[in-house]
């Protein structure tokens, strides 16, 4: 439990689970300084109170798609200090990510994990002294997701030098001589990091600048 009781703003469209939550979080020792039912509510209330914690839903009314995560940036850019801790009934990979960039004072943690009490409140203490918290499940996504989309995963050892000596600008030639292999087997190479990497062969691309391309985005 942390030695000063944290403040918090609570925000969630569920007016029973928001009461919940504030109930459990008041027990727990926090502070409950403003809740809210959407976005603006919450902008509003963070402002008025400016909490060491907001709690958010991603998914808020009226669409019920990212406004509670757009509400926690605009909470991030005016007030860096203030933790968020972002609830979602899902794993939300590509909303999420750029917000949990920041890495301090920010959590994620789905709304399954809450019903494991003694967890939830250690994560709203962390996030209120300053640390970050990340729920397994989305990790795993962004593992798979990661390893899903990498368009180098495919490739072998030997290619990924080639393609590397590709990205340093070589020609077939410089390449064999940098690595002592004949300028055919370099071609056999090219042809074969094209296809895997499965780049569209068309009048206006060119194969092997998308490729090097590719190579500097995913190092």
């Amino acid at each position: 439990m942390v030695e000063r009781r944290a403040r918090i703003t609570l925000a969630e469209d569920d007016v029973l689970l928001r009461a919940g939550l504030a109930s459990l979080l008041e027990r727990s020792g926090f502070q409950i300084v403003g809740q809210a039912g959407d976005g603006e509510e919450l902008i509003a209330a963070v402002r008025e109170h400016q909490p060491d914690v907001a709690i958010v839903d991603i998914r808020m009314p009226p669409a019920y798609e990212t406004e509670g995560l757009d509400a926690a940036q605009v909470i991030r850019r005016e007030f860096p200090s203030i933790g968020i801790l972002l609830l979602s009934a899902h794993v939300e990979v590509d909303q999420a990510t750029e917000l949990l960039a920041a890495g301090q004072r920010v959590g994620y943690l789905l709304k399954s994990r809450v019903t494991e009490v003694s967890e939830f409140i250690e994560t709203v203490e962390r996030i209120a002294q300053g640390g970050s918290v990340v729920d397994p499940g989305l990790v795993q996504e962004l593992l798979t997701a990661r390893h899903k989309d990498d368009p180098l995963e495919s490739l072998t050892e030997r290619e990924r030098e080639v393609l590397a000596l590709m990205a340093e600008g070589r020609s077939n030639a410089g390449i064999a001589n940098r690595l002592w292999i004949t300028e055919g087997t370099v071609e056999k190479h090219v042809r074969s990091i094209l296809a895997r990497m499965q780049l569209p062969e068309t009048e206006d691309d060119h194969r092997r600048v998308l490729a090097v391309i590719t190579f500097l985005d995913n190092r």
